[in-house]
């Protein structure tokens, strides 16, 4: 008999019955996750657009598919578990260089949903100046899909409406309709500019996301608020450099500006102080354009600084494919 009372039979039996019991508990995983299909079409496609050399040789498709098929419990956990952990380690870049946003002033959202014909900019370093996922690929027609926010879901009393992110092009589009059809919906080009339009008027900025294990390019634009957005936390207090600029900044017309404080109040980034007249602090400031869509008097507006970078321009970047 061996240790613990098994013999050496009775301990290969114990391990070949636990080993059974874990891919038993996967497979039901498995099909939970594919609502009780072998496979959906969309994960499939997935996996090739992986490559199967990156599916079976990494953790990265493992990643994707808990994080596009269980969005909210994925960013829900990140928020009330890992968040609250991030230290100094996470200003010099070691979470954000694969997941990142890119800050687009209202105009910009609303070109970059407008594209009529396929878009392929691969690794745009100067515009996104991370190490991994910088590149930023469309098919015509464009597929949008508006999705329930995790970051909003994750709060206990969210920001109203929650179902304002929007996945865009394949095979994201088609995942997250076939695995989450009950938080999401397909929008037409023109519904995806209303969308854009609403947020905006809440006065919710908008950010291009790229993503390492979603293929390493954009896949979504997000309507962030500052009360629910984990980026946005992320990067405010714990300094995690998760969104860049839009490569635009806030400009104050002093002489007109009445300081009634409602710029300071709205801007996520805390950039902005009233003393007499508004003022704009340049480090600060990511370009997002919520302070000009919320000033009541029209004093403010966004004007170009390459030193804040170069902005997402889809109209610059890629002007056949613009309507």
């Amino acid at each position: 008999m061996g240790k613990g009372g098994y013999s050496p039979g009775g301990k290969r039996l114990m391990l070949r019955k636990r080993i059974l019991a874990i891919l038993g508990a996967l497979g039901i995983l498995w099909l939970v996750g594919e609502r009780g299909k072998l496979i959906q079409p969309s994960t499939l496609k997935y996996m090739q657009m992986m490559g199967w050399r990156r599916v079976l040789t990494t953790f990265d498709f493992v990643h994707a598919y808990f994080y596009a098929r269980w969005t909210n419990q994925y960013i829900g956990w990140s928020v009330k578990y890992y968040m609250p952990f991030l230290g100094p380690e996470s200003k010099d870049g070691r979470w954000a260089p694969v997941y990142h946003g890119k800050v687009l002033p209202n105009e910009l959202a609303k070109a970059l949903v407008s594209v009529n014909q396929d878009v392929c900019l691969e690794n745009m370093e100067q515009l996104i100046p991370y190490p991994a996922a910088r590149d930023l690929i469309l098919q015509a027609p464009l597929d949008i899909v508006a999705y329930e926010c995790g970051c909003r879901h994750s709060r206990a009393n969210p920001c109203q409406p929650t179902q304002v992110c929007m996945v865009i092009g394949q095979p994201f589009v088609d995942f997250v309709l076939e695995h989450n059809p009950q938080s999401s919906r397909r929008l037409t080009q023109a519904e995806a500019l209303e969308l854009l339009q609403a947020e905006h008027e809440r006065g919710h900025l908008h950010a291009a996301y790229f993503k390492d294990v979603m293929l390493d390019r954009f896949y979504a634009i997000c309507n962030c608020c500052k009360c629910c957005c984990a980026g946005i936390e992320s990067m405010m207090k714990h300094g995690a450099p998760m969104v860049m600029s839009s490569g635009y900044v806030a400009q104050v017309d002093a002489a007109r500006c009445q300081a009634c404080g409602t710029c300071q109040n709205a801007c996520p980034f805390e950039a902005i102080s009233v003393n007499g007249a508004a003022h704009v602090e340049w480090e600060k400031c990511m370009g997002c354009g919520v302070c000009e869509g919320q000033c009541p008097n029209d004093v403010i507006t966004l004007v170009l600084d390459e030193r804040k970078g170069q902005p997402l321009d889809i109209r610059v970047l890629a002007p056949a494919g613009h309507t």
